[in-house]
This record gives structure tokens, C-alpha cells and sequence, in this order.
């Protein structure tokens, strides 16, 4: 496969302004058979958080694996690996330091509990977890607090073929939101979305920010991957 026809058909769509920033790979999502997800990326609109567009969709449509009474966990619309999730207040805060007592006690567990659930659903053998705090520290949404969980395997770089600017993932998010749901610890914080919690469940503050997820500084790939929208 050339680069230019990675170009054309390796582009992923991002329909309902999910949570995530692309970098310079286009995905190739390949279960089965190859699936070719064609189209364009889409610009988030400047004045919705995806963040707190989430938490009243479905969980199928939020790619929602848990949610918590103050914090839920989602997965990124476009992971480092299968099943990079993301945890999140639904207050609209934009520093670690503005949490509650009862948000920071689940912030922590519910990351405890994504990482007991990645490693039961892919045998992850460890994790990089970490937020940027504000836009000068990198932060893609500087206005809205959340942490990644990337899950990691020996030899991982290069586990997931990259080929002319392409990373192939071996699983579509909505597969890979169901097997992490269904193996969410029943006595870890957080409902497990496995059957698709109501729209609306859980608190949620209202607010609007820069959409898009920001990623670790340590697993940034290039500049141009990086999309403050």
C-alpha cells in the first residue's frame, strides 16, 4: 500500500464529536476482515465540550465503559492502543487540584478500576496513566480535567503494524467498549456499562470548552498529532 492511497482510504470519522485528538496516523481498523472506515476528520464545534456531551448520550454512542456518581470513564476515539480509556468528572473543572474530596476519591478508583478491567479483558501487561494540566502543559481540553489509561505490551511499538503513515487496531471501539465493560471489577467503583446505561445517569455540570482529548506528554508521536481544536 503506497502513501497516498493510505491517504484515501485510512480515514476515520469522528460523527458525534466524541473525545480525542488524531495524530499523524490514520487508522485502519481491522477485526476480521479488514474494515475500511472512509471519510474525513470533522472539526469539533468551538463552543460544546465533548466531555459533557457525553455523559447524556447511550453508552454505545459515548463509547462509555463506566459510570460513577461524580466521574465516569470513556474510551478515546482515537487510542495509542485498543482500549486507552479515558476518566472524567462531569463537573466541567479544568484542574486536578479543583476536585472534590468524594470526586477525587472516585477519579482515583475508577483508574484502578479501568486498569483491573484492561488487564482481565486483553492481558495488558502495564499501563501509562497521566493528564496535562492546562494548555501551556498540553492539554487538548485545557477546561475540562481527564486522565488517560493506555494500556502497553511488550513490544508494543511495534505490535500494531505502521505502514506508509497507517496504524492498523485490531478492534472496533465499540467491540473493544464491550469487552472492557464486561470485565469491569463488580466491586471497583463505577457501574459497568455492559448493557447500556440510560442517557442521563449520574451528575453532570453543565459547561462547554475546546473539545478534543489532549494526550500524555510521554506518548506524544509528533507535533502535527497534537490538534488543539
Amino acid at each position: 500500500m503506497d502513501h497516498e492511497n493510505a491517504q484515501d482510504t485510512a480515514q476515520v470519522t469522528d460523527d458525534f464529536e466524541l473525545p480525542g485528538v488524531p495524530d499523524a496516523f490514520q487508522r485502519l481498523w481491522t477485526p476480521h476482515r479488514m474494515a475500511y472506515v472512509k471519510g474525513g476528520q470533522k472539526d469539533h464545534k468551538e463552543d460544546e465540550c465533548p466531555f459533557c456531551a457525553a455523559p447524556p448520550r447511550s453508552d454505545e454512542e459515548s463509547l462509555i465503559v463506566a459510570r460513577g456518581e461524580h466521574c465516569y470513564v470513556l474510551l478515546n476515539l482515537f487510542p495509542y492502543n485498543p482500549g486507552h480509556l479515558l476518566v472524567c468528572p462531569y463537573r466541567h473543572i479544568p484542574m486536578y487540584s479543583d476536585l472534590t474530596d468524594a470526586e477525587l476519591d472516585e477519579f482515583s478508583r475508577l483508574t484502578q478500576a479501568g486498569m483491573r478491567a484492561l488487564k482481565d479483558a486483553s492481558g495488558c501487561q502495564g499501563f501509562n496513566i497521566g493528564m496535562n494540566q492546562g494548555a501551556v502543559g498540553g492539554a487538548g481540553v485545557a477546561a475540562h480535567l481527564h486522565q488517560h489509561i493506555v494500556p502497553r505490551w511488550g513490544g508494543d511499538s511495534n505490535f500494531l503494524p505502521i505502514i506508509a503513515g497507517t496504524k492498523a487496531l485490531p478492534q472496533l471501539l465499540g467491540e473493544v467498549r464491550e469487552r472492557v465493560a464486561a470485565a469491569w471489577p463488580a466491586s471497583g467503583a463505577g457501574t459497568p456499562a455492559e448493557h447500556g446505561t440510560k442517557p442521563g445517569q449520574g451528575t453532570q455540570a453543565e459547561g462547554h470548552g475546546a473539545p478534543g482529548a489532549d494526550e500524555p506528554e510521554d506518548l506524544k508521536r509528533s507535533e502535527t498529532g497534537a490538534r488543539e481544536e
